[in-house]
């Protein structure tokens, strides 16, 4: 199961108060109360495994350890152990507290999230001429505290969009080495999937219905996984009584929950083309075409069509290069 979105709260380590010791040695009196350790601090580091929000599912609170307490003969306390939260690449960080927003952007990209408190001082520190035997000490100070939404937007150059059971993770697991689940009902696939094809990673975005943008379906669940790829491969089934209609439903969705994901590349793919006749196929494609975007026919058991989709990631291939 992929977790995506999850709130969690994170707590950085308290400071350990300073000692309050004097020396008992014949002829060296004074204090020697030392300061106290640093709280341990919470990082993140990004690395490339989707599925590591997955430790967040049950375990919602991190706390990091408090520093120890100042000790004797001017031996500070040690430093709490810190912690390094590894999240994925592509992972939003939302400070609820104070609105602030960070991204992971990098495999091995580690940053601070919450600060431990510094240790406090101890009576060795507040000596003087006038104050030979102090037993003043300062307290630790509190490590910091924040409330985190962890939201995962995969980064992909290519999305597979469309209605359920349109083809989509039929055509990565023909194109990758994916082994997404794949039957002849709606919302087969519950999250995404990723496949490599070569230099290109292809998300098959679980099916977007009419509604998905308000929550209806698993639609809003995963539209946001949308705005990071590159281009777009809308697949229209060649079993939908309207493709236009099931085609302009879709792109609804898409323009409701953001506006920019329509400027993005987007190729047309009719599939199952081996369902239907070659008459029946012409006046779907011909409809399809309405729409003024390039159009193609497929079907995973015809290798000319399926040449056509690899010419097209071909040369995607390429530009990036470039």
């Amino acid at each position: 199961m992929l977790i995506d979105d999850v709130t969690i709260k994170i707590q950085a380590g308290k400071g350990g108060k300073g000692g309050v010791y004097f020396n008992s040695n014949l002829m060296s009196l004074g204090p020697t109360g030392a300061r106290g350790g640093n709280g341990g601090s919470v990082y993140a580091e990004g690395v490339s495994d989707l599925g590591a929000l997955r430790q967040f599912r049950f375990k919602k609170e991190i706390i990091a350890e408090d520093g120890e307490n100042g000790k004797k003969q001017l031996n500070d306390g040690t430093a709490g152990k810190d912690i390094i939260l590894k999240i994925p690449v592509g992972t939003v960080l939302h400070n609820l507290d104070n609105g602030k927003d960070r991204e992971v952007v990098m495999v091995g990209e580690k940053f601070l999230i919450v600060a431990g408190g510094f240790g406090g001082h101890g009576n060795y520190h507040f000596r003087s001429g006038s104050n030979t035997s102090p037993r003043q000490f300062q307290s630790g100070l509190p490590g910091e505290s924040f409330t985190l939404r962890l939201e995962l937007k995969l980064i992909a150059d290519v999305g597979l969009i469309g209605y359920p059971n349109s083809g989509k993770s039929s055509l990565l697991n023909e194109l990758t080495a994916a082994k997404s689940k794949v039957a002849n009902y709606p919302f087969t696939t519950l999250e995404p999937n990723l496949g490599v094809y070569y230099d290109l990673v292809l998300a098959d975005i679980p099916g977007l219905i009419e509604g998905a943008s308000s929550g209806k379906g698993l639609g809003i669940k995963f539209l946001r996984h949308v705005e990071r790829t590159k281009i777009l491969f809308h697949l229209v089934s060649t079993e939908s009584e309207n493709p236009l209609k099931d085609y302009h439903a879709v792109i609804k969705e898409l323009m409701n929950y953001n506006k920019e994901l329509l400027k993005k590349p987007e190729y047309i793919f009719l599939t199952k083309s081996d369902l239907v006749s070659e008459k029946i196929l012409k006046e779907k494609m011909m409809e399809l075409k309405k729409t003024g975007k390039p159009v193609e026919n497929i079907s995973i058991y015809d290798l000319a069509s399926m040449e056509e989709i690899k010419k097209i990631l071909n040369k995607l291939i390429k530009d990036k290069q470039k």
